[in-house]
């Protein structure tokens, strides 16, 4: 077994290596960049070096820096993680060249699955169903899109060389297809460095379904059975689970065989994934080969008590396999949630910020073998911390929350309550998402396919609720208990003189104060809170006063009586705003800022703004052009992804502020616009 390894990847990953590794007894390196220098991983692993600043392409991407740091410290071995080098079949080379160990599969069997279009016709050989498209060289436009026509639309363009969902496009009709290629070609020449396409029929309602793969170097091949992803977003995932649902033992073993052949047929050796879009009706297509660990691996962990990680090290080290096929059982049912910052009511668009305050789910920390029998059944991977900032040049992940039960109900279960229990102050997160998501009836009756959040939209994103009574009775008590601490801190001598403390105390009358709030919907909340020798009177606009207790407040956690109900919450204070978590909601409630959303707004004229820090990548629109509301103006693109800035309305452009290639930050007006 290897005695030093680095690790050529960060957040979340980066720290999953360095745990097993640490059980393992072998030390890690980790690298990082600029903006990382003090991340999680950094501070987990037993040595660090800087490659350079923030842009990937200048750090976690430049190989010969890695190798090189991986050399002078010793290192014998490279995990690459996922994502970054994991896939990059000259990295893969270069590691052996230099004498290192590439924790991962020969650069031969990447090149072979590497290349969609390339995988394809391999698989087509091996007689393992394809989906009916276009997978060849030929990227003319004008062809392309004839090759498009004849398939029959809906389309789906797919970068060649791409993962992830980057690169993606579903072309709905001919007219659209053009816009859409030169699209997906920008994203994935950003992305991949390669613009290469290919074009398959989009099939309707499908199921995405994969199969986890590990070989040895001794000619063992064997699969950990399926994880079902179809839940996503943007073409990227957002729940998985394991075992799939509604899998028969017939299909289980014909897919399983299926991907065994598949790895075998390009002399496979470490952990694989072969993903398969399968039909309602039990058929399925090979889509791709994923010659990397996978984001989802902790399911399949759970249910199999394998270490995945502990797998690959073994079998880059020239080990056996640990187990054989017949000794592989499922055991209950996993389900991952990937938590991050970002605003599904708002695209999904990525949210950067600080980790103000993190709260998460009483979980473990991840050990072989000891999860599934946790009383909680859950664990995090995670690769940042409380006061940790989520910036621009890398993925927004904040962390992977799994979750075990007996059956598929009690994982349920145990997610949403999992959820519940997070929570996430200085930036915007998916949590509230996700718990509707874990809830709705479409992914709790396992009605899947790739489609279920546009097919479900109504109930997933409901229409904004007033904050209740009890969330808003949690922040006026907050409030008020902080300024007599600050009061009694202050007082110092004069403690004893009414008048110089926050208590309400009045002579005469009780003291009637009048709180203001307002949430994230611009909605005001205008409060009366009467002040009592044992407690206050509450009301508002939408209630009759009722009497307000405090029973207990242990820090942030504060648990009241309001009439006859008890309320119990965690109130964290962000400068003026008050984050309210109560009943496994959360409410965020402005202080005394009425006019925190006032302002022209776009919708009715005035400069359109970068929704985050980018790149723009195209200007559609030309001083002076009038344009009708949705048509594109400007294309930017962050963290990979490209967003497209549309007319609010009709209107005219008086003036474009930036040209392509220029970066800009969050908030920059983009161009001048006024309704026509």
């Amino acid at each position: 077994m290897f005695k030093k390894i680095l690790i050529a990847n960060r957040g979340e990953i980066a720290c999953r290596v360095a745990a097993t590794a640490r059980r393992l007894g072998i030390k890690t390196v980790a690298v990082y960049s600029e903006a990382d220098a003090n991340a999680k991983h950094v501070a987990v692993c037993d040595e660090a070096v800087l490659l350079g600043p923030a842009a990937a392409k200048e750090s976690y991407l430049r190989g010969d820096k890695i190798i090189a740091v991986a050399k002078a410290t010793g290192a014998e071995a490279i995990h690459p993680g996922y994502g970054f080098l994991s896939e990059n079949a000259e990295f893969a080379d270069a590691c052996i060249e230099a004498g290192l160990v590439f924790i991962g599969p020969p650069a031969s069997a990447m090149r072979a699955m590497g290349s969609k279009s390339a995988a394809k016709s391999l698989m087509e050989k091996a007689s393992v169903p394809l989906v009916p498209g276009y997978h060849g060289d030929n990227q003319d436009p004008e062809f392309l899109q004839t090759q498009a026509d004849r398939i029959g639309y809906p389309v789906l363009l797919k970068a060649s060389a791409g993962g992830g969902g980057k690169g993606m496009r579903v072309v709905e009709s001919s007219e659209a297809f053009r816009d859409a290629l030169a699209s997906c070609k920008r994203e994935a020449i950003s992305s991949f460095g390669d613009d290469k396409v290919l074009a398959e029929k989009y099939l309707q309602r499908p199921r995405h379904i994969e199969i986890q793969v590990f070989a040895d170097t001794h000619g063992n091949c064997i699969h950990l059975f399926e994880r079902d992803c179809s839940v996503q977003r943007r073409h990227q995932k957002v729940l998985e689970e394991a075992p799939a649902p509604g899998m028969t033992a017939e299909r289980r073993a014909a897919m399983g065989e299926a991907a065994v052949a598949a790895a075998k047929a390009v002399g496979y050796v470490g952990a694989g994934t072969v993903e398969f879009i399968a039909n309602q009706d039990g058929s399925f297509y090979f889509m791709e080969m994923n010659t990397r660990l996978q984001v989802e691996h902790p399911v399949t962990e759970m249910i199999t008590g394998a270490d995945l990680v502990e797998w690959q090290l073994r079998v880059a080290a020239g080990e056996a396999l640990p187990k054989k096929q017949s000794e592989l059982a499922i055991n209950g049912h996993a389900i991952e949630a990937r938590v991050y910052a970002e605003n599904p009511e708002k695209g999904f668009l990525p949210s950067i910020g600080t980790l103000r305050h993190l709260g998460t789910p009483d979980a473990v920390n991840f050990e072989l073998g000891g999860i599934p029998g946790h009383p909680a059944g859950v664990r995090i991977d995670a690769g940042v911390r409380e006061g940790d900032a989520i910036s621009p040049f890398y993925d927004p992940m904040i962390a992977k929350l799994i979750v075990w039960g007996a059956d598929r109900k009690q994982a349920l279960a145990r997610m949403s309550q999992a959820l519940s229990q997070y929570q996430i102050v200085g930036l915007a997160s998916n949590i509230a998402f996700l718990n509707r998501l874990v809830q709705g009836e479409a992914f709790a009756t396992a009605d899947l396919d790739t489609g279920l959040i546009e097919r479900n939209h109504d109930a997933l994103f409901p229409q904004a609720q007033p904050a209740a009574a009890g969330a808003l009775a949690l922040a006026a008590v907050a409030l008020i208990e902080a300024e007599k601490e600050k009061s009694a801190a202050q007082s110092g001598a004069n403690a004893g003189d009414p008048w110089g403390q926050a208590l309400g105390w009045r002579m005469n009358q009780p003291y009637v104060r009048k709180l203001s709030f307002a949430d994230d919907a611009s909605k005001d909340y205008r409060v009366d809170v009467t002040y009592l020798n044992d407690g206050w009177m509450f009301g508002s606009a939408d209630t009759q006063p009722q009497l307000l207790t405090l029973m207990s407040q242990q820090g942030a956690d504060i648990s009241i009586k309001l009439g006859e109900t008890a309320v119990h919450g965690s109130v964290r204070r962000d400068g003026d705003v008050f984050h309210v978590f109560t009943n496994g909601l959360h409410y965020t409630l402005n202080y005394n800022d009425p006019m925190a959303h006032a302002g022209e707004s776009e919708a009715e004229g005035g400069r359109l703004t970068a929704p985050m820090p980018g790149k723009v990548v195209a200007v559609l629109a030309e001083k002076g052009k009038e344009v009708k509301k949705g048509d594109p103006l400007v294309i930017m693109e962050a963290m990979k992804m490209e967003h497209t800035i549309s007319a609010p309305h009709d209107g005219v452009v008086d003036d474009v502020l930036y040209a392509v290639g220029d970066q800009v930050a969050d908030g920059a007006p983009l161009l001048a616009f006024r309704a026509a």
